[in-house]
């Protein structure tokens, strides 16, 4: 298959293209960006007159339910909402049901992934047996069976040495150890930002200390062993500042934020409304600020959607007794071009920290318009107005914040690997 996608603004920060102009794939490969390769006739072409051309965005932070929970949603459910948003590779939580602790599960995993028709479904492995901090899991063969990364998943590690370990198992076959910092113990089951708005609507509070000292301690241990660390779904102005002077100081890190984080607040939550409840919480106006600078500053390397479907039972009843979580694929893109509407940080930013950025975290070849590069692309129209609603969402858990409203940036093509897997009709 031979396609052209012409007339479009082309961004590439990888290679630091910003320009008007056409690309070629061949053979699910990128052919050429700007010139026509020799020979070159397209089976299809697609006009993108006043369009973004960019690499197909890759989500660091996602829970498709499947297995184990498939009442709330599916892999070709959320594979055909990932689509729909220009999310070409999608990193898979560990904490399934079965928990991905060996090799079986993960290839589990990839049999789902290819019947949903989206090969490209990551799975991160756990990085203790069943998830319960205990014994560390088979690492090497979990990396062996196509893990990209070792990972927590929100769950404690009571034992700071057993972490040592694991780390130290990680950097010895130079695998990513991806930390949720939640202190469990600090955070005592709370489900709202240790604040006014917790006070004031006497719901169970999670202090900032619940991230920072546990992401102190990874800090540590990092520096210890040497183990790669990235720090995923951010939500404090300390973390922030914390991130910022080990990297100063040299340490292999990195760090993501959930994009909800740098929109809403504390203020933000309707009393009692269990779409607001997230882990880690809503914080201060003052951290999404610090948040917004991190990524601006590049002390945040990536921007993910912390997906979370939930059927409606999951989310009935009072707030603290609901799951957190919100459905966020298919508002990643638009959230992000609203920040670049505030001004908060550039388009070509913008692209890189959806693209670029996660996949050199990853050590992919991809996220880059790169020639020989997999053909993974998205093409989206950042002035297209469209309204969150079930005649416009694909994703089977309709658990957002954002119901109803009017966002602005609609993806119009996505390509995987050279195969049109979304086109807006």
């Amino acid at each position: 298959m031979r396609i052209i996608i012409e007339n479009g603004r082309i961004i590439d920060p990888a290679n630091q293209i910003d320009k008007q102009g056409s690309l070629y794939i061949a053979d699910g490969k990128i052919a050429a960006v700007f010139n026509e390769p020799d020979g070159f006739v397209a089976d299809l072409r697609v006009d993108a007159s006043g369009q973004i051309v960019c690499p197909g965005f890759i989500d660091l932070s996602t829970r498709l339910r499947e297995p184990g929970q498939s009442r709330k949603a599916t892999f070709k459910s959320e594979a055909r909402a990932a689509a729909s948003a220009g999310i070409t590779t999608l990193c898979l939580q560990p904490d399934t049901k079965p928990v991905i602790d060996t090799p079986a599960v993960a290839e589990l995993i990839k049999e789902l992934a290819d019947k949903a028709d989206y090969p490209q479904i990551l799975p991160i492995a756990a990085l203790t047996r069943k998830l319960e901090g205990n014994e560390l899991s088979s690492m090497l063969a979990l990396k062996q069976a196509g893990c990209i990364a070792v990972s927590n998943a929100r769950a404690p590690i009571t034992n700071l040495l057993i972490l040592r370990r694991a780390m130290e198992y990680a950097a010895s076959h130079d695998l990513l150890f991806i930390c949720q910092p939640n202190d469990y113990w600090l955070g005592n089951k709370g489900c709202a930002h240790e604040g006014e708005v917790a006070t004031r609507y006497g719901l169970p509070g999670i202090p900032e200390a619940a991230e920072t000292i546990a992401l102190a301690h990874c800090l540590e241990l990092a520096e210890l062993t040497g183990c790669r660390v990235h720090f995923g779904q951010i939500s404090s102005r300390r973390s922030v500042i914390k991130i910022q002077q080990a990297k100063k100081y040299g340490l292999n890190i990195s760090a993501d934020v959930a994009i909800h984080q740098l929109h809403l607040t504390e203020n933000d939550i309707i009393p009692f409304d269990s779409a607001y409840h997230v882990l880690p919480p809503l914080r201060t106006e003052a951290d999404k600020q610090f948040l917004r600078q991190g990524v601006a500053g590049g002390t945040i390397n990536c921007i993910s959607s912390d997906h979370q479907p939930h059927d409606v039972d999951a989310k009935l009843g009072a707030f603290p007794e609901t799951e957190p979580g919100i459905s966020s694929l298919e508002t990643l893109l638009p959230l992000t071009l609203k920040l670049v509407a505030q001004h908060a940080i550039d388009m070509p930013h913008a692209i890189a920290a959806l693209s670029q950025r996660p996949a050199e975290i990853l050590r992919l070849n991809s996220g880059a318009l790169t020639p020989g590069y997999s053909a993974d692309v998205c093409v989206f129209d950042p002035e297209l107005l469209w309204q969150v609603d079930a005649s416009t969402w694909q994703s089977q858990g309709t658990n957002t914040p954002f119901w109803q409203q009017i966002l602005k940036g609609r993806v119009t093509y996505t390509f995987q690997a050279g195969r049109l897997i979304y086109q807006l009709r």
